[in-house]
């Protein structure tokens, strides 16, 4: 049996596998990352990817640390937010309330996947592209048996291996999901008029329907749907009419720039970020619903916590370490889940009279006072 020996294996090689493992290496940490289903990266720069990530300005900060953010060219600008409640209320607010040049970036999947990857490979660092088959752990080390017969001893292993995740199942970490009745339906299109770099959202009482800007005179569209069977099932042509007409034909007639795709919507919340030897990131450790774009950008905080508090050298998997790291990211990823959670509650219960010009006079009201616009907006952007 092969036998290697590293300060951090990581399971999953996805965006937030990507860069905890390419923060590590660039430590100086003995990195090994571990992905079967690794996509052939010299094509994940062709064409349009529908799976878009709305990119806080730290985080992309974060990213471009480590020298890994996408060219520009394909990289979409929020400045503005345009948020319409469904019986007539309205919420705008903009980056320049706070002094920001965005309120966020929107960057397709694939080429920021490409752009870590790209960064990687420049790297010494180990790869394994054959699938685990047992995980055991004590006091000094995790052991990861692959497939081929390979043995990885490692100080910590991290498991960012997505909402699925194997790692979280062998570790037996407990986890509570609340599975929503929507899927997110995602597509790209080219419009007749300019989006001004502004993101659009509507709440339409049986779903959420985001139109994000991108490059040129394009969009990205995120649909929570509770009925994604109906849209996909539209022709190229019906479908760009129908995301038109819900959306009040704001940048006039669409065209469809590749086929539309749907993935369901769960909300999933471990019992522990944390244990012997173990970390979860990503979506491994928590997810949230699309309608505030956040999901992304709590695993990259989680890559960026955990990388911060392993620089100082010493045990990458001393359990006081790992508690700081469950710590300080438990606040930021209830708050944000507790929120969206309950904005998708609140504008999709329909049974309670009142409730609809409740949250519609909210959204105008909130319209009205400065000081809490400006509160969204640094939210909005990680301040």
């Amino acid at each position: 049996m092969r036998q290697d020996f590293y300060d951090v294996v990581v399971v999953g090689g996805g965006l937030v596998g990507a860069c905890t493992a390419l923060g590590l290496q660039q430590q100086g940490r003995r990195v090994a990352l571990v992905d079967p289903g690794l996509p052939d990266f010299a094509a994940l720069e062709q064409g349009w990817d529908a799976r878009i990530y709305a990119i806080s300005p730290g985080n992309r900060r974060f990213l471009e640390s480590l020298g890994a953010w996408p060219d520009d060219s394909r990289i979409g600008v929020v400045e503005c937010m345009d948020v319409h409640g469904d019986r007539g209320g309205r919420l705008g607010f903009a980056a320049s309330d706070v002094g920001a040049p965005a309120l966020a970036y929107i960057v397709e999947n694939r080429w920021l996947l490409a752009a870590l990857w790209r960064r990687l490979r420049e790297q010494p660092l180990a790869v394994f592209e054959t699938p685990a088959l047992a995980l055991r752990r004590d006091a000094r080390e995790a052991r990861l048996s692959l497939e081929d017969g390979t043995e990885l001893h490692s100080q910590l292993l991290v498991g960012a291996d997505g909402a699925s995740s194997w790692v979280r199942t062998q570790a037996a970490i407990g986890v509570n999901v609340k599975p929503y009745a929507q899927s997110a339906v995602v597509a790209n299109f080219s419009c007749e008029r300019g989006h001004d770099n502004t993101a659009r959202q509507w709440f339409l009482g049986d779903g959420i329907l985001a139109w994000l800007p991108m490059p040129g005179n394009c969009i990205s569209i995120v649909w929570s749907s509770p009925s994604p069977g109906d849209l996909l099932a539209l022709d190229g042509e019906a479908l760009c009419e129908r995301v038109a007409a819900a959306g009040g034909a704001a940048l006039g007639r669409l065209h469809l720039l590749a086929p539309a795709s749907a993935f369901p919507l769960r909300l999933l919340r471990p019992d522990a970020l944390v244990s012997g030897r173990l970390a979860l990131a990503g979506d491994a450790g928590h997810t949230v619903h699309p309608l505030a774009g956040q999901g992304v950008n709590l695993g990259f905080q989680d890559a960026a916590t955990l990388t911060a508090l392993l620089a100082a050298g010493g045990d990458a998997g001393d359990w006081m370490r790992l508690r700081r790291y469950e710590r300080s990211r438990r606040e930021a990823i209830v708050t944000m889940q507790t929120a969206c959670d309950g904005l998708y509650t609140l504008f999709n219960r329909q049974d309670l009279p009142g409730l609809a010009w409740l949250r519609n006079a909210g959204l105008s009201l909130t319209d009205r006072l400065p000081g809490l616009k400006r509160q969204f907006a640094r939210h909005a952007i990680g301040y």
